[in-house]
């Protein structure tokens, strides 16, 4: 019978430093927040952009340091949901609030509280991660909704319906691309994520007055995401 793999102290501790690593998501959160309640839109996003590098590379390097068998009585993953329940969830939707970009009033909280019930559901979900590495439903990608609603200056009716049709999706079985996991097209993925992260970048740069040219090329990533989970999708169901 194998022995379990239990590592070296310095293996152990360098998964205690990842796990802290992960958990200053919550920190930046709490920035972003007040941020956001300090009416600074712009700063609000960069701390989203520091979060989003953090969650793109916690799991590659979780895997690497094999922290569920140097630490096993630690759950990284419910601690991974709670960082992105915080960062991709609650705190877009403070900013998408306080900076006046959702209607005035109750319809404004109504909508504010469509994607926080929306994601609550999302984040219990045994699948919302499937098997072959798929988000299942619409990922909660708030904070990247509420970056665009920021640099393209959307009016509150355009947020609101944005906020109810995602809303929705999050309840429809389509499987989204986990650009740091799914097999397919993995390289060319992880390429255009970079390239997506890099036009964040220059964008916030160019605040307020954006380049249409970085615009577009940051919109054209969500197409071929949205179009690359759609296809996959479909031929998943034709294969079965």
């Amino acid at each position: 019978m194998q022995e379990p793999f239990v590592g070296s102290t310095r293996l152990r501790l360098a998964g205690l430093a990842l796990h802290a690593y992960t958990a200053s998501g919550t920190v930046l959160a709490l920035l972003i927040v007040i941020a956001a309640i300090d009416g600074d839109a712009v700063r609000a996003l960069w701390l989203g952009l520091a979060t989003l590098v953090i969650d793109g590379t916690d799991g590659m390097l979780a895997r690497r340091l094999r922290v569920k068998e140097t630490i096993p009585w630690f759950d990284g993953a419910m601690l991974d949901n709670i960082v992105d329940y915080l960062t991709y969830a609650f705190a877009p939707i403070v900013l998408l609030w306080t900076g006046g970009y959702l209607p005035s009033g109750t319809w404004g909280a109504v909508l504010g509280a469509l994607p926080l019930l929306a994601s609550s559901y999302q984040f219990c979900r045994v699948d919302a991660k499937t098997e072959d590495h798929f988000f299942l439903g619409f990922p909660s990608y708030w904070n990247v909704v509420a970056f665009y609603v920021v640099v393209l200056s959307l009016s509150p009716v355009t947020t609101g319906i944005i906020l109810v049709v995602c809303s929705i999706l999050v309840f429809i079985p389509v499987k989204y691309v986990y650009p740091s996991r799914t097999k397919a097209f993995r390289s060319v993925n992880l390429l255009t994520t970079a390239i997506w992260l890099a036009s964040y970048a220059v964008l916030l740069a160019q605040m307020p007055n954006p380049n249409a040219i970085v615009v577009g090329v940051s919109l054209s990533y969500l197409v071929y995401y949205g179009v690359l989970s759609l296809y996959l999708t479909w031929r998943r169901k034709a294969v079965a």
